[in-house]
């Protein structure tokens, strides 16, 4: 594998600084190939005596090398199935912070994506107040029918695409030459980890698609007491500009102000984890960067989640199942955890649900044993991850990500009220999707449904009963007016007729059976 003069410099850079903050001094040179070996020792020579443990050295290593690593650190702090949880809890201390752009050349580049000058865009546009490798947010004024308003303005960081392009390049030359020589970086498919990151990047760089997320966001939670979402201009909106509205409040990062604005903490803490575990299961499309600076606390108390640039979905078997589990933990069901896990195709059914459900055991019962201030779910979930590993269960990327973002939006709650009942806030959330999902009320919806499609299918009888008819008629017809078929041609009719006749009694009777099923 050839590697250019560019990938080369780029890639010993990144390893002269991984090493220097002292990344590589846990590694147990036995582990690796001869070949990297002695590189390891060199490595391990220029280290910093001071270096601490390798995942601090980590965070250090990825913020000084660039905003890309910065960026694939907090990728990696959301996957501990690759890294492991010592380090992806560290990487999440990555703060993405730079140096701001300046507003001359954000003015350039608002001007280049509307066509127009920045004056008649905006009423007023000032400095930049705040910066990330990305994009960096100013504060302006614009002219609505109903007033003036203040809102945010969202700049690309000039380059920034051909900066992450060219360093993503220098990933996959190293994730592939990992993947040839290692077995463990074939099982934590490195490559494809890169795949992820780059579409990430690519969602993050165009603000159209921020855009569409905060607004379906915006959507979904307009209804609920606890949470909204800034509304978008999308007049004021392109690839390289995002314009929003304006948020008063205070962040949950500056808990002495939000306290000072006479705020209930245990409340705004009850309501970051409900807010959260209602999107994800109700909506299945959830905020996965909830942290305290994307979050703040307006004068009315309610939530506003800011920053969409990574989302998280969920369809409807993994909210079943993240619902019947913590509903499961809850009620000490291990039985029923274990048989969702082999119902949604997790687990392969070569395994014993009972010695599944007794390995679940292990994990649900001290958690009913310890203070209620001391259970977390989110530690609950990397447990099940661990255990369900042992039952061969595959990684799911979108159950990671969720289990995740849990440890981070419950990290928040607790900043807030360090004294928080995980089970008693998210059970009316959990039985709440349960009951309209699951339950009676479902089923009898469901067969509503059911029985809707079923008089459709009634109501259609009649005509392909006509049509069948006049089909034998026309047949009959061509037969009298001298047209004769062949008796291998009329058994074949009559096959294709019987096979129809049997696909149409069971296609009924399937109907049938699913509204009897639901009605019960």
């Amino acid at each position: 594998m050839l590697i250019g003069f560019g990938h080369f410099f780029r890639l010993a850079r990144a390893g002269f600084i991984l090493a220097r903050e002292g990344v590589f001094k846990g590694v147990d040179p036995a582990l690796l190939p001869l070949v990297l070996q002695f590189p390891l020792r060199l490595a391990n020579l220029i280290a910093r005596r001071d270096s601490g443990g390798a995942p601090q050295a980590l965070v250090r290593s990825f913020s000084q090398i660039g905003p890309s690593y910065v960026k694939l650190g907090q990728f990696l702090a959301t996957r501990p199935d690759v890294v492991g949880g010592e380090i992806a809890d560290a990487l999440t201390a990555l703060q993405d912070r730079m140096e701001p752009f300046g507003r001359v050349q954000a003015v350039a580049i608002i001007e280049k994506a509307f066509g127009k000058k920045i004056d008649e865009i905006f009423l007023f546009f000032g400095e930049p107040v705040a910066a990330a490798s990305v994009a960096q947010v100013h504060a302006a004024r614009v002219a609505y029918a109903e007033g003036e308003r203040k809102v945010a303005v969202k700049v690309l960081r000039p380059g920034v695409e051909r900066q992450f392009r060219r360093d993503l390049s220098d990933m996959y030359i190293l994730a592939r030459a990992a993947v040839r020589v290692s077995s463990e970086a074939r099982r934590l498919r490195l490559v494809e980890v890169v795949d992820t990151l780059a579409r990430s990047v690519k969602l993050e760089t165009d603000f159209r698609l921020e855009a569409a997320a905060a607004s379906e966001f915006r959507d979904n939670v307009a209804g609920d007491a606890d949470i909204r979402a800034p509304g978008v201009d999308w007049d004021r909106t392109t690839r390289e500009v995002l314009t929003l509205e304006w948020i008063d409040g205070a962040p949950l990062s500056d808990i002495a102000k939000v306290e000072q604005l006479g705020h209930d903490l245990k409340d705004l803490g009850r309501k970051v984890l409900q807010s959260f575990l209602r999107t994800a299961m109700r909506d299945g499309f959830f905020h996965a960067d909830m942290h305290q600076g994307n979050l703040f606390v307006d004068r009315r108390g309610r939530l506003v989640a800011i920053d969409f640039g990574i989302m998280g979905r969920l369809g409807f078997k993994e909210r079943r199942f993240l619902a019947e589990i913590l509903f499961g933990f809850i009620n000490r069901d291990y039985k029923r955890v274990a048989e969702v896990h082999f119902e949604a195709g997790y687990v392969p059914p070569v395994h014993s649900v009972e010695e599944f459900s007794q390995a679940l055991r292990a994990i649900g019962e001290p958690l009913h044993t310890i203070n209620a201030q001391d259970i977390s779910m989110a530690r609950l979930l990397t447990l099940l991850f661990e255990v369900t590993a042992l039952f061969d269960m595959r990684t799911r990327t979108e159950l990671v990500l969720l289990q995740k973002t849990m440890v981070v939006a419950e990290g928040v709650a607790r900043s807030l009220d360090p004294t928080l009942n995980i089970w008693k806030t998210s059970d009316p959330v959990v039985r709440g999707w349960i009951e309209d999902n699951l339950g009676p009320k479902a089923k009898i919806e469901d067969a509503g449904k059911a029985a809707v499609e079923v008089a459709k299918f009634a109501g259609r009888l009649p005509k392909l009963l006509a049509d069948a008819e006049a089909a034998v008629e026309h047949l009959a017809a061509a037969g009298a007016s001298g047209v004769r078929l062949s008796e291998e041609s009329l058994e074949s009719l009559a096959r294709s007729r019987r096979r129809s006749d049997r696909w149409f009694l069971i296609a009924l009777s399937a109907i049938l059976l699913l509204g009897v099923h639901y009605l019960r």
